[in-house]
């Protein structure tokens, strides 16, 4: 009688090519211990280097550690393929090319993200938005392009078609729900190349005011004249009208004075031209002007426009006030409150009554 045998659908799985003899771990041994020690020298002539080259945004000390590093990770790749462990499959690919490629991306992120960073603090203490955007912008590009770079080099690239294929599906579903991240990114691009306002500008946005603090990507911030932070996206930015008050080097200070009609308004252009010259920032050209600009219910106004640097216009406003204000006072020029006239059309007749008896009587009491 035959005896029942069960057989595994399963196919067996293939050994691991391994190399474990003494000789063989020596070997590996070494190699690492080699590439450490090569590595420990390559860094110390780098950093030497760095000392004695101008050339500092490529050979500095964050070189030298990227450099040691790779040498170091060769050297672990390598003897694990003398041991024959990086031969082992895993589907379409092997170790080996997992870890080669992992390799790869990791590098090409340190040495992406060193370069941002340089690109920023190259361009000074207070890095323009320009510069920050299009840091960030390489930064992200080299990164994608490493990405598919290392998925080629892990041997996926039978099934890269596929993984792009669903990477856009999913880029679909991802766009309709995250479309204001989009949109705030895209506003972000252009508003790169529009270049409206600068970190450190005075702006009006809408009902908003203060001074730009930060431009990112998807948001600006703003820092408003009573230190709270406005976080504005960059769509809506983008789409807004921008007043920028530091855009040009000058700006126009606009004051008008009230004066009494009975008042000469000529003697009071005088004074207030006078008063102007004594301020030293005020600018000789464009020359300001003072003129009587139209005639008010209850006065007449003087309209008062000088021009002075952009930064110092606050300053420059406070102070032509407050000395027009003083020298009119001291020259006695009244400068009136509102003032209203009421006409009857018929005469006014008023009546007064007599105080009654009882009254009288009281009041003599």
């Amino acid at each position: 009688m035959a005896a029942n045998t069960t057989t595994s659908s399963t196919a067996p799985t293939p050994p691991i090519p391994v190399n474990l003899s003494l000789f063989t771990l020596v070997e590996a041994a070494l190699i690492i211990f080699g590439m450490l020690v090569l590595g420990r020298i390559v860094r110390k002539l780098i950093i030497r280097k760095s000392k004695e080259t101008s050339m500092t945004w490529i050979i500095n000390e964050d070189t030298a550690e990227i450099v040691f590093r790779m040498f170091v990770l060769g050297g672990i790749i390598w003897a694990l393929y003398l041991l024959g462990i990086m031969s082992y499959e895993i589907g379409p690919t092997t170790i080996g090319n997992i870890a080669f490629a992992m390799g790869f991306f990791y590098f090409s992120y340190l040495i992406a993200k060193k370069s941002k960073d340089y690109m920023i603090m190259s361009s000074g203490k207070k890095a323009k938005p320009e510069v920050i955007v299009k840091a960030k912008i390489f930064y992200y590009v080299f990164i994608t392009i490493a990405f598919f770079m290392a998925l080629s080099f892990a041997g996926v690239s039978t099934e890269l078609s596929a993984l792009l294929a669903a990477a856009g599906i999913t880029g679909i579903i991802l766009g309709f729900s995250a479309q204001t991240v989009v949109s705030n990114f895209v506003s972000g691009v252009f508003m790169y190349f529009d270049k409206p306002l600068l970190i450190g500008d005075q702006v009006k946005i809408g009902e908003l005011e203060g001074v730009v603090e930060d431009i990112r990507i998807l948001s600006t911030r703003i820092r408003a004249w009573d230190g709270t932070l406005i976080r504005i996206p960059n769509e809506k930015l983008f789409n807004s009208n921008i007043v920028n008050f530091m855009r040009y080097p000058v700006r126009r200070v606009d004051v008008d004075v009230n004066i009494a009609y009975a008042a000469d308004a000529e003697r009071a252009v005088e004074i207030i031209k006078r008063v102007l010259d004594e301020i030293p920032l005020v600018l000789v050209e464009p020359e300001p002007l003072v003129y009587v600009d139209r005639l008010d219910d209850s006065s007449v106004v003087v309209a008062i426009r000088a021009w002075a640097p952009s930064e110092k216009w606050f300053d420059v406003r406070m102070r032509i006030i407050h000395d027009v204000k003083k020298a009119l006072d001291e020259a006695g020029i009244e400068i009136p409150f509102p003032q209203r006239v009421n006409w009857f059309a018929n005469e006014l007749r008023v009546r007064i009554e007599e105080p009654q008896e009882e009254e009288k009587e009281e009041e003599q009491a």
